[in-house]
């Protein structure tokens, strides 16, 4: 009996098929001291016990992408060890915040294939949740990837696209149970804007910037037990060259965009992403956001804004995509995503 696994492939995959992912795994505190080196990460929520305190909550959560980065890492070997790239995101939802000690494990199901014209692979969508130790579903989303076929001959599957909305209502967004953000610290968190500052169709340029380094990113990728060979192997690609994990451009983009989203405290959906053009060791990222809508929440001094957060490599602003629709060669990363924010 072979004892090694060479992961599932393009034909291996089947509409309903249900993946319990392997490796449930404990967060702490080295999470967070690891992931605020990674990247220039200081929204004060998720950095101080009193800040959070005094917002309602019993103590400050793990940042949200933290548990996104393990969740996702989980699925790995089981959806995109053998993929040629990662391609976007939906419906997703940040359902309870992840605490220090929570252990958390992952499962998706298969919702949608869709073989390539060329034969040698196939766009897979499943939808992920990740679960806590009491079974809480802390967070959930549908990505979707290109997986490459063992074998070019394997007959293809039926097509099944999935419809997905285009956007979280926001009505379903999920505040965090006791969040108050009525007593709110703007000179602690470090910018005096808030909810009724931001208007729709306002563009911010987060001005800073961040060169990728190749033993960064790996370490990034390594720490969230992402296995994916285009981020390791280098020759596994024609060129040569170690992808950077898509994560970690989404990381790096959503630490910049602190320079005028600093109240832009939790993340409460992904409406859609596509990761427009690979990002290599060497690139510098630098982001900028433009404000797509806003919504009132239930919760005491707590209000929702729909940002559009893009991460570029050649510092351009404003421009997503040429005049044939298609997104220029500077563009990254194309979030949507709602946060919640003081009012």
């Amino acid at each position: 009996m072979t004892k090694n696994s060479a992961g599932y492939f393009f034909e291996d995959y089947s509409v309903g098929q249900v993946i319990a992912h392997a490796v449930p795994r404990t967060v702490k505190m080295g999470e967070r001291a690891l992931y605020h080196m990674l990247y220039p990460a200081r929204h004060a929520l998720h950095s101080s016990d009193r800040f959070a305190q005094a917002c309602g909550l019993p103590f400050s959560p793990l940042d949200d992408l933290i548990a996104f980065h393990v969740v996702f890492g989980k699925t790995v070997p089981d959806v995109s060890l053998n993929a040629v790239a990662n391609l976007g995101y939906a419906e997703g939802r940040f359902l309870a915040p992840v605490w220090p000690g929570d252990t958390l494990r992952s499962e998706s199901e298969v919702i949608g294939l869709k073989q390539t014209s060329n034969g040698k692979s196939g766009v897979v969508w499943v939808r992920t949740r990740g679960l806590n130790q009491h079974d809480e579903v802390v967070v959930e989303y549908v990505r979707w990837v290109m997986v490459r076929k063992r074998d070019v001959s394997a007959p293809a599957p039926d097509t099944v696209v999935p419809e997905l909305a285009s956007v979280v209502p926001a009505a379903d967004l999920k505040v965090p149970e006791g969040l108050d953000f009525s007593r709110y610290d703007f000179t602690l968190a470090g910018e005096p804007h808030r909810w009724d500052d931001y208007e729709v169709g306002e563009v911010i340029d987060h001005v800073d910037g961040v060169t990728i380094e190749e033993a960064e990113h790996m370490q990034a990728t390594r720490l969230w037990q992402n296995t994916a060979k285009v981020h390791f192997d280098a020759t596994f690609r024609e060129d040569g060259k170690r992808l950077i994990y898509g994560g970690h451009v989404i990381s790096m983009a959503r630490a910049l965009s602190f320079n005028g989203l600093a109240n832009a405290q939790i993340l409460a959906a992904i409406n859609a992403g596509a990761h427009a053009n690979p990002c290599f060791a060497g690139d510098t990222v630098k982001a900028w956001t433009e404000v797509l809508d806003k919504a009132e929440t239930d919760a005491p001094g707590v209000g929702a804004l729909r940002l559009r957060l893009v991460a570029t490599k050649d510092g351009s602003v404003g421009t997503l995509k040429g005049a044939d629709g298609k997104y220029l060669p500077g563009i990254l990363l194309d979030l949507d995503y709602w946060a919640l924010v003081p009012r």
